[in-house]
């Protein structure tokens, strides 16, 4: 976010982990980070590995400690919920904790992914029944059930 000009995230460099996530979905991501062939360009981000399974986290772990013996300039961040700090994946990695409060201000944060989400007017995209041409929204509602 230091840059505008910065790219999000592609879909291969972000795991969303949920307790169903398999073995197999995080060793292929650990795969991805750990073994080199795109000379440190991308950045890996496990998202909420805390809720991963004990089995699935313990296959993680001898994974990745397989692994980073082939790549010692890997990327790899892993974000946890601080409410679940003692579970496996946390605690396994706990030596690198650091924890983190956003550095930017909500405003900042909000233009960085307009810029990022906007769709061009001439591209007769979707996104032009969002709001200012954005190609992602955000529909809530006070009420619950009301047909969103």
């Amino acid at each position: 976010m230091n840059s505008p000009k910065q790219p999000l995230p592609a879909f291969d460099e972000v795991l969303l982990c949920t307790p169903q996530t398999s073995a197999e979905q995080v060793g292929l991501f650990l795969r991805r980070c750990l073994i080199p062939c795109h000379r440190g360009e991308k950045i890996y981000t496990m998202l909420y590995a805390d809720e991963l399974s004990y089995e699935v986290s313990c296959r993680a772990e001898e994974l990745f400690q397989h692994l980073q013996h082939h790549n010692s300039t890997y990327r790899l961040i892993i974000l946890c919920n601080c409410e679940r700090e003692h579970s496996y994946i946390p605690s396994v990695f706990s030596q690198y904790k650091v924890h983190m409060i956003p550095q930017r201000p909500l405003a900042e944060i909000q233009q960085y992914l307009q810029h990022h989400y906007r769709v061009a007017r001439s591209s007769g995209s979707a996104a032009s029944v969002f709001k200012d041409n954005m190609c992602v929204g955000v529909v809530s509602s006070k009420r619950a059930g009301v047909g969103k």
